[in-house]
């Protein structure tokens, strides 16, 4: 660990919760919202534990994770659409508890919590079986291909559980007009992938192999 990474992993982890909060509060016109103190603290305690095992057993995984500057044109596209989704799926969610539009039962309220720290859980797992992952799309040196674990059920696991943490947001949040714009996700994420195999198989040893040995992309006999 490096003070340097401390203080960078620490600035961004303040810069994402005073930036959600905002996002989410602002609109809901009140702190008095169950369901965004319910969402920031599922998101960022587990997130800051995350943080601090990683910061002092693989540094070197966090400073990948916290370099998100995607150099690729199209996945660029890809992370700017991904960013204008959360700008309004959580606006839109404090709106929804401000004017009262749609309220969720608290039983999917809680649903929707338990899947959330299921797929950290998961998140954890993928992060602990592959640590070449980052946050861009890039062949790292002597990186070889992982097909064990999740990587032998889907080729994108980490996809994979992102797309259980972004459904279940805007449930948490307890508005359903939120998850509408959060069900663009899928299709976002499906252009990332197809581009990021064009470059694997071109860069990365096995990986043409590793395609014919797990047939599914995202979800487990579906794509």
């Amino acid at each position: 660990m490096t003070i340097k990474l401390f203080i960078q992993a620490i600035t961004k982890f303040l810069f994402g919760f005073i930036l959600i909060g905002l996002l989410i509060f602002l609109p809901a016109g009140t702190l008095s919202f169950f369901n965004g103190w319910l969402f920031m603290g599922i998101l960022f305690v587990p997130m800051f534990l995350a943080g601090i095992v990683m910061m002092f057993k693989n540094p070197d995984l966090l400073k990948k994770r916290l370099d998100a500057k995607e150099k690729q044109r199209e996945q660029s596209t890809v992370i700017k659409l991904s960013g204008l989704m959360f700008l309004a799926g959580f606006i839109v969610a404090g709106l929804d508890f401000r004017f009262g539009w749609l309220t969720l039962p608290k039983g999917v309220v809680i649903g929707a919590a338990i899947v959330f720290l299921a797929a950290y859980i998961l998140y954890a797992e993928v992060l602990r079986e592959n640590t070449y992952l980052s946050r861009t799309i890039e062949v790292q040196e002597n990186q070889k291909v992982i097909d064990t674990g999740l990587y032998g059920i889907v080729r994108h696991p980490m996809y994979s559980v992102t797309l259980l943490l972004f459904l279940s947001m805007p449930l948490v949040l307890g508005s359903i007009y939120s998850f509408i714009i959060f069900l663009s996700y899928p299709f976002i994420i499906a252009k990332r992938i197809k581009g990021e195999e064009k470059f694997l198989e071109k860069e990365l040893d096995g990986y043409r192999e590793y395609k014919q040995k797990v047939r599914y992309r995202l979800i487990p006999f579906v794509w």
